[in-house]
């Protein structure tokens, strides 16, 4: 090359290139440029690195650093050519030693892989980092070649050996490479890869756990896996924005993998079929918990382990990918978040089981048919069980919101509307729902026998009103018996509680007032009765979220209202029925204006109760039909009701007689006496 250099100066000086004012056209210098000078500096190297005397290293390393300092002023071309010819000829060993067939190419050895570059990359520092430029970054340029050659060929290799790959192999493989990545993006700075297109990687280093349960496992205090622990900064912001940079190496090899993931996402899902299979033996030994104490908790520890789970496997594929396998692994958790809810939860909600009461007539009715155990209904442990399975339907229904944000910060932004766990929290508040639904049915069905009772009794025959009917005081002692139970094992769901009372008060009170039009006929005396026994229900069930707590709260407004206007209805029936039903135009304008529903039904129900002819009750019903708009036998138009309510008129007291109206003021004062 030295050599070369005379001679031009020699070309330069016959040609009177002294001469500072004589300038070359552009075409002389670039083929000079490229015809000469470029290939003398391409031969230089080859003779230097590939001759004869190659094996003994270069002896003019001096001369070499100075050809790198005229390929500097040369075309780009030249130096690119250079450079790509010399890193292929740095890595000609390492394709033949971990070539296809060679048994440390496979994936158990890819360590050897990346001792061999970090060796190789030493020497070259050492016996040629001085001939080259700085700014030309050849180690660099080596270590990137090294990663396009180990990327296509593991590439290559992989679906040629699939059925080798288990889970072990391929996450050992992800983590050695990927802490490759992590080392070179420490020692280069990836401006080279600007030359060529930048990478887009999905596979992001695993440099050291992230996984909070690793770190911090038994500090908890919540059972939540997706809450921020108290004090601790958080993890990821709840606002979804672009994620930070990342290193341009990352994904550089480690992405060939992703195509391969499907096995870590298998091995997930049989880990997750075994974990269920466990949860449902583990609930069958031991059943569900017991609140014990103010700080109890009947929620089924299985849940959380379940969620535990789940975000450790989902902090590790997104060590691995935040790309499809995100996907793969989300409908994954959607599966068993399904199986969970069917076969943990819903399995195990205790069963009515149907049973058939027996009444006997006349004396002794109502504590023959009250007796013990006569009526199927849920034991305390079932109670508590289906209290257990609502709490923890609660939990997973929170916590898989939770999840999807997570998912949704973990996946690659363009996917993360992909992400939709609804179906899995809707499914976990139908059990919340059929958990309310068999409680509610549960206490509903042990009421039954006291309201057939009521129903049964011989209401023609009462001559006198006394303390509530022993009907009513069965109702009341069931639901101070059983009330406490449910709400101290919903105390954690208050809400949920509230919706049980609720949903109570809608089935008991419809129920009730059935019951109140099969008792017939009903003497005017009975008719009080059945109105104080009325009144003392209406009063249990407007206390009934506090019934048994030593600690009394006020009944939500919701719940009292529904009381209210049902038990309310029941005692207008029964006024109805102590009214005298002469004159009939009087009967009926009263009976529109307490009971507004329209219903002809139901007013015919009101007239057998009072054990009319059958003359009167038709006389009646045309009455009541002919004022209904429209002839509106059905009875429900709101319009039509708040009408009535507005326009007609009370009844007049001239056309009660003066004993009826006795005695319903003396059954009200004796109603408050008693309140």
């Amino acid at each position: 090359m030295a050599s070369t250099a005379e001679t031009d100066d020699d070309i330069i000086d016959d040609e009177h290139f002294h001469d500072s004012t004589l300038i070359f056209p552009p075409e002389v210098q670039e083929a000079i440029d490229q015809k000469k000078v470029g290939p003398f500096c391409r031969a230089d190297f080859e003779e230097a690195f590939q001759g004869p005397a190659a094996k003994y290293g270069p002896s003019n390393l001096k001369q070499l650093a100075e050809a790198c300092l005229v390929v500097n002023v040369l075309d780009p071309k030249v130096k690119r050519d250079i450079l790509s010819w010399f890193v292929k000829l740095q890595l000609s060993e390492y394709t033949v030693l971990f070539a296809e067939d060679q048994d440390v190419a496979w994936l158990d050895k890819i360590d050897r892989r990346y001792a061999w570059i970090k060796r190789a990359l030493v020497e070259f520092e050492e016996k040629f980092g001085h001939i080259f430029p700085i700014e030309w970054e050849v180690s660099e340029r080596i270590c990137i070649e090294f990663c396009e050659i180990t990327r296509k060929e593991l590439s290559k290799i992989m679906p040629k050996r699939v059925t080798e790959i288990d889970v072990k192999l391929l996450l050992f493989a992800i983590q050695r490479t990927t802490n490759f990545e992590t080392l070179i993006a420490k020692r280069f700075t990836g401006v080279t890869l600007q030359e060529n297109q930048p990478q887009q990687p999905s596979i992001t280093p695993m440099i050291t756990p992230t996984n909070p349960f690793e770190e911090n496992a038994g500090s908890f205090e919540s059972t939540n896996p997706f809450e921020n622990e108290t004090g601790e900064p958080m993890e990821e912001t709840k606002v979804l924005g672009p994620k930070p940079p990342t290193s341009p190496f990352d994904g550089i090899i480690s992405k060939c993998f992703e195509q391969h993931l499907n096995i870590y996402i298998e091995s997930q899902d049989r880990n997750l079929s075994d974990l269920i299979t466990r949860f449902v033996e583990d609930f069958r030994q031991h059943g569900s918990p017991r609140i014990e104490g103010e700080e109890g908790s009947n929620v089924l520890p299985s849940c959380a382990d379940l969620f535990v789970f789940y975000k450790k496997c989902m902090v590790q594929c997104s060590q691995l990918s935040t790309g499809q396998p995100m996907l793969d692994l989300t409908k994954t958790f959607q599966k068993y978040l399904k199986e969970y809810a069917h076969r943990v939860l819903l399995s195990n909600l205790p069963k009515m089981s149907c049973q058939t009461s027996h009444l006997s007539a006349a004396s002794g009715l109502i504590q023959s048919i009250l007796k013990e155990g006569e009526v199927a209904k849920f034991t305390e442990e079932e109670q508590c069980r289906a209290c257990s399975i609502l709490c923890t339907a609660e939990y997973c229904m929170e916590t898989t919101q939770q999840l999807e944000s997570k998912l949704k910060e973990k996946v690659d932004p363009p996917l993360a509307a992909q992400i939709d766990l609804n179906t899995e929290q809707d499914l976990f508040h139908n059990v919340i729902s059929n958990c309310i639904a068999s409680l509610v049915q549960d206490l509903d069905s042990a009421c039954e026998p006291a309201l057939t009772a009521m129903s049964k009794m011989s209401w023609s025959t009462v001559e006198t009103v006394g303390d509530q009917s022993g009907y009513v005081t069965a109702i009341t002692t069931h639901l101070k018996q059983n009330l406490p139970i449910i709400r101290d094992n919903l105390a954690s769901s208050r809400k949920y509680f509230t919706q049980f009372c609720v949903k109570f008060a809608n089935t008991f009170i419809p129920k009730f007032i059935n019951h109140l039009f099969r008792c017939k006929p009903v003497s005017t005396v009975a008719a009080e009765q059945l109105l104080l026994d009325t009144h003392s229900l209406k009063t249990v069930l407007q206390d009934l979220p506090s019934l048994g707590s030593q600690v009394l709260r006020k009944a939500p407004a919701s719940f009292t209202k529904i009381v209210n206007k049902g038990m309310t209805k029941a005692e207008m029936i029964l006024k109805m029925v102590m009214s005298p039903h002469e004159p009939p135009q009087a009967f009926v304008d009263n009976y529109m204006r307490l009971l507004t529903e329209n219903d002809v039904l139901e007013f015919q129900k009101v007239l057998e109760m009072k054990a009319l002819k059958r003359s009167e009750q038709n006389t009646l019903l045309e009455m009541y039909k002919a004022r209904l708009p429209f002839n509106n036998s059905s009875g429900h138009n709101n319009e039509v009701q708040r009408n009535n309510q507005v326009n007609v008129s009370p009844m007049p007291t001239t056309s009660t007689p003066e004993v009826e109206s006795s005695r319903i003021r003396r059954l009200e004062k004796l109603i408050k006496k008693r309140l």
